[in-house]
């Protein structure tokens, strides 16, 4: 990429995302003011405030009124608000509970191995799960992380998650979620899936399938959902 064909805002906002990428900047922690931003990086201060003005968009920091500008740490608040789709039929968003059933790490498949850019047979964990909503079951999922990328990482079997995976992905290992492509269609759950969401064999579910990508634009998760959609819906704002 020809960063010199960019607006100077777009290169320093890059430069920024970089340093917060390799934890130059930890989350929770202050960025130096513009001034002093601009005069390190060459550019004008009306530069560097454009450029966090679309890290803030991006939801990469937080401005605290007359306390600075800080790296933003990720929330079970904030993964819910940005990364939870699911609302019920009167355009409501409920907090999910939940509950891993399995846990384990493997050698991944060439389609897991492509999906992740991993070599084929690296290590990755596997987890399913199954979330609640009003204390019914409706979202089942399977998620892949490459296992160099999450050292030691571990669930507890059965017992309700405290918080959302990309708090434990940031706060535990470093990795914060920038953006996700997803991509979705209907389905029949097959057996195993219909007697874990309490659903018939053959009934329609919504798949959805994601990559979520770590802020230097890498894929560190591929997570593929079904949804009992007889309650629910899946929302998308456009703005």
């Amino acid at each position: 990429m020809n960063l010199a064909r960019r607006p100077l805002y777009a290169q320093t906002e890059e430069i920024l995302t970089q340093r917060i990428a390799e934890g130059v900047w930890a989350p929770g922690a202050l960025i130096p003011p513009e001034p002093e931003l601009a005069a390190e990086l060459g550019v004008s201060p009306g530069t560097v405030r454009k450029a966090l003005t679309a890290l803030e968009r991006r939801r990469l920091i937080e401005r605290r009124q007359g306390r600075g500008t800080y790296v933003a740490a990720q929330t079970s608040e904030r993964a819910l608000f940005h990364f939870f789709r699911i609302h019920d039929l009167a355009d409501r968003k409920h907090e999910p509970t939940s509950l891993v059933l399995d846990f384990r790490t493997g050698p991944a498949t060439a389609e897991q191995a492509a999906a992740l850019d991993l070599a084929e047979g690296a290590p990755v964990h596997r987890v399913e799960r199954i979330r609640a909503l009003a204390a019914q079951p409706v979202i089942l999922e399977r998620i892949l992380l490459p296992a160099e990328r999450f050292p030691r990482f571990a669930l507890p079997l059965l017992q309700e998650m405290e918080d959302e995976l990309y708090v434990l992905y940031q706060r535990d290992h470093g990795v914060t979620i920038g953006r996700a492509e997803e991509r979705l269609g209907a389905v029949a759950a097959d057996e195993a899936q219909a007697a874990k969401m309490r659903l018939w064999p053959g009934a329609p579910v919504l798949e959805i399938q994601r990559i979520a990508f770590d802020l230097a634009d890498r894929p560190v998760e591929r997570r593929v959902t079904w949804v009992d959609t007889r309650m629910h819906r899946y929302l998308a704002r456009l703005d």
